[in-house]
């Protein structure tokens, strides 16, 4: 079956999809495997890949590694650990030149599957656990981008801000885990989490090029050796969950400035038919320059360094950053309040429509431009199961009036405020 271009298929326990295509000179290729965030698996699942790049079997120091990646003439290689919804994905990333630009004996296809088939299920393994200075040495890089978080007081709120909004939820963990579960992992129980991560993740193999999704299929079959277990799929259960009263965070740390976060539950998702007017709504809200909430909080009452919001249609959740003087707190609560109540009215004028709408169009036609991008939106589509092309979803966007903004913004729920603070003077 096609969708955007993409044909879809299975071999080896995971789901292919292919966009045959002469449109770009290299192959995209991108594997996504997903797992359920769950506190005691998300922060030995995160170093997994950090581990996995070391060193493989055939390529067990890192020089070697790389080296190989050479021979492929330079193919890109990468990775990528995320959540979407109550999922944490991580992505494997390779971009190669096609073979028909270079005088290659083997097929360059071929040779990138044979790598990243021996990445993924034949890593460097020592007495039968991964070697010990490598997990030493990534267990720190993981620390240091955890530590790097709280550092970053703009990211630090915006994460505290879900934390405590989603405090019984999955959702409410970091992707990359958790600092404090780190020195718990050693070289035998993360080659273990390795092992039942593997077997259990869902995984997505894309590829976008110049080929087919036989040719992709035979590939997957001879270098990723799996056994061919049932494919597995996302399972989209999402409940809203119900907002009885707004709850409000205060927390003191060293900073000059404050940060005011703001988090929204909607029953709006991605595979809903009404997303389009959840992305309208946010695009309105703060989503862009022209916004209300940059706009009025920032530019008008200049109450606000940065104001901004942004939507996780995975999760049917909204949040409102904004950077502010800490005496400013109340009349910031305010105003932004005050947009979100707007919206609510309907009252959206026709310029604030159609300056979201070309801001949207922009996007979604850059889409067409980038193999990797082409993947990441048909990868909504395997995540939410909603069938939907970039195109029909423009459509949709272009066809969304201020009646339909309007019902978007009766579903979004202010839950949870957020205020990090300076330390009170002695």
């Amino acid at each position: 079956m096609t969708n955007n271009g993409f044909q879809h298929g299975s071999a080896a326990g995971m789901r292919i999809h292919v966009l045959p295509t002469k449109a770009f000179k290299t192959f995209a290729i991108s594997l996504y495997a997903g797992v359920p965030l769950e506190e005691h698996t998300v922060t030995p699942t995160a170093l997994i890949p950090f581990v996995l790049r070391r060193g493989t079997a055939s390529y067990p120091e890192t020089t070697q590694f790389r080296e190989q990646l050479e021979e492929l003439y330079g193919a890109g290689f990468g990775f990528d650990v995320y959540k979407r919804g109550d999922y944490q994905i991580v992505q494997f990333r390779m971009d190669t030149i096609n073979d028909s630009f270079v005088q290659s004996k083997e097929s360059l296809l071929g040779e990138s599957f044979a790598f990243l088939g021996e990445v993924l299920t034949k890593p460097l393994l020592e007495s039968g656990k991964f070697r010990t200075s490598y997990v030493a040495t990534e267990r720190e890089t993981v620390r240091k981008k955890l530590e790097a978080i709280v550092n970053d007081k703009i990211r630090y709120a915006a994460e505290r801000c879900i934390e405590e909004m989603c405090h019984s939820e999955p959702y409410r963990l970091h992707p990359l885990g958790q600092r404090a579960d780190l020195d718990a992992i050693t070289p035998d129980n993360l080659y273990e989490s390795y092992q039942s991560w593997l077997d259990g993740a869902i995984l997505d193999l894309y590829v976008v090029g110049d080929t087919t999704p036989e040719e992709v299929e035979k590939l997957v079959e001879r270098h990723f050796g799996r056994a061919p277990s049932p494919v597995a799929a996302y399972s989209s259960k999402f409940k809203p969950a119900a907002v009885s009263e707004v709850r409000t965070v205060e927390e003191r740390l060293d900073v000059n400035q404050g940060k005011l976060n703001m988090g929204l539950r909607t029953s709006i998702t991605y595979k809903d038919d009404n997303y389009a007017s959840a992305l309208m709504y946010n695009g309105i809200l703060g989503g862009y320059p022209h916004s209300k909430l940059f706009v009025n909080v920032r530019e008008k009452e200049s109450l606000a360094y940065y104001a901004s919001s942004r939507y996780d249609g995975h999760k049917g959740i909204g949040t409102i950053q904004s950077g502010i003087e800490t005496q400013n707190y109340g009349k910031a609560v305010d105003i932004i309040r005050k947009q979100l109540e707007e919206l609510k009215a309907g009252n959206i004028s026709d310029l604030e429509l159609s300056q979201t709408q070309a801001m949207i169009r922009n996007l979604l036609s850059e889409i067409q431009d980038s193999a990797f991008e082409l993947i990441s939106f048909d990868f909504n589509r395997q995540l939410s199961g909603k069938d939907r092309s970039a195109m029909e979803l423009l459509a949709q966007v272009e066809q969304t009036g201020a009646a339909e903004v309007k019902a978007a913004a009766e579903t979004f729920q202010l839950d949870t405020i957020y205020f990090l603070t300076g330390q009170k003077e002695e």
